[in-house]
């Protein structure tokens, strides 16, 4: 048991990144355009986190610092200052982004005005965000985005080929869709599923729980449980888009839609779960994307940091906290569509992502900090391989995005 909690900093970390508002969106789409045809951009996502985000933790762990405090240090403040910049912008909008989905979960639950709940959102995520302990808030969401479960559970009582479901995973193609449309949304969904806040929010949380050398192995059990768990729950998303609108040729645009597999297979209350989960995911994320915006400003400054730290002891970085909240809530109040903005954000996430996870792998094999738990050579293959797709979704994500109008 302590082992399995131990690993709900990876899981929060993997479920506000996997199944966020941005895979609940990409996930149902790519499954209702493509069938499985996108299941191995969902497995490179996995394992190409895993590497990163295992470093990340034995950065924090074996340091006793954060990602982003050690890339300022290591590469100047120049070069960390368009990191910062540009990771910054990604995770605010991010940040409205979730908010959106959370005011949109409530909506679905209630049926009043997404508009009305995100003032709503905004302050319950501020709140948890104040008060709440680190390790109570990362086991709470985390555990609660498991509902997302009942999507894996569907499959079971909906009429699955899963042979066909096989096929479609093992030999993917556009479908009668085009190919650009196809890898537009391959580049989306895998940005969906390595966003630049989750290694600096996993690392962070590494740091405020102050983690030492003695606790990798919990760091690792924390990576290989909760990301694997988090993308296994964004396949569910896609399998079941796959089965149920797949066949008709049916494009989703809504978060109701998303939620229909597990209405047809369970009714009412598969939707009352469907709108729980799709509460935690979004609300875990964007507790996550709020905490990332202010770890990363923070760390860059060198100011103090930490929901551990009273806000009296770190007032800068709870007042980044508290203003990444509120432009997160000034995007949304323009009306601004929030499965739109989720689109284009991931567009934009897909741009930064090289300046995130080059740093990472640099400080990885710096003995400066880590003596002798630099990366192995297997692991460094992995991060170079992995930085190769990156660097590939980054240059073709605007030119796609363009040439198939947002992949459409």
């Amino acid at each position: 048991m302590k082992k399995l909690l131990a690993a709900t900093l990876g899981v929060l970390s993997a479920v506000g990144g996997f199944v966020d508002i941005g895979d609940l969106v990409a996930a149902s789409q790519a499954g209702a355009r493509f069938g499985m045809g996108h299941a191995w951009v969902l497995v490179a996502g996995v394992v190409g986190i895993c590497a990163y985000a295992e470093m990340a933790g034995r950065i924090a762990a074996v340091s006793g610092r954060a990602v982003f405090d050690l890339v300022r240090e290591r590469l100047g403040p120049r070069v960390a200052l368009l990191n910062l910049v540009a990771s910054y912008l990604v995770t605010v909008l991010t940040l409205a982004a979730e908010l959106g989905g959370v005011a949109l979960a409530l909506h679905l639950a209630s049926r009043v005005s997404y508009l009305l709940w995100v003032p709503v959102a905004a302050f319950g995520v501020w709140l948890v965000l104040w008060r709440m302990r680190f390790q109570l808030m990362e086991r709470v969401f985390g555990l609660a985005g498991l509902a997302l479960v009942v999507f894996a559970v569907a499959l079971f009582r909906l009429p699955t080929d899963w042979g066909a479901l096989a096929r479609g995973a093992l030999h993917p193609g556009a479908a009668g869709q085009g190919w650009a449309a196809y890898w537009f949304v391959a580049v989306a969904l895998f940005a969906s599923t390595v966003s630049p806040y989750e290694v600096f929010f996993f690392s962070s949380g590494g740091v405020e729980e102050k983690w030492s050398a003695a606790d990798l192995a919990d760091a690792r059990a924390s990576v290989l449980v909760g990301f694997p768990v988090g993308g296994f729950l964004a396949l569910s998303l896609v399998a079941t888009a796959a089965v149920v609108f797949h066949p008709t040729g049916t494009s989703l645009s809504t978060l109701d839609q998303v939620a229909a597999p597990v209405v047809i297979a369970f009714g009412g209350v598969g939707l009352a779960i469907a709108a729980l989960a799709f509460f935690a995911v979004t609300f875990g994320a964007a507790l996550e994307t709020g905490l990332s915006a202010a770890y990363a400003a923070a760390q860059y400054f060198g100011w103090q940091w930490g929901k551990r730290v009273s806000p009296r002891d770190a007032a800068r970085f709870h007042s980044v906290l508290l203003v990444s909240v509120l432009l997160g809530v000034l995007v949304l109040l323009t009306s601004v569509d929030p499965v739109r903005l989720t689109e284009y954000m991931l567009v934009v996430s897909a741009v930064a992502l090289p300046l995130t996870y080059l740093p990472i792998l640099i400080v990885a094999n710096d003995r400066t900090y880590l003596g002798d738990r630099v990366n192995g050579p297997l692991l460094n293959l992995l991060g170079a391989v992995f930085l190769v797709v990156i660097v590939a979704a980054s240059v073709a994500a605007i030119p796609l995005a363009v040439t198939t109008g947002m992949g459409r």
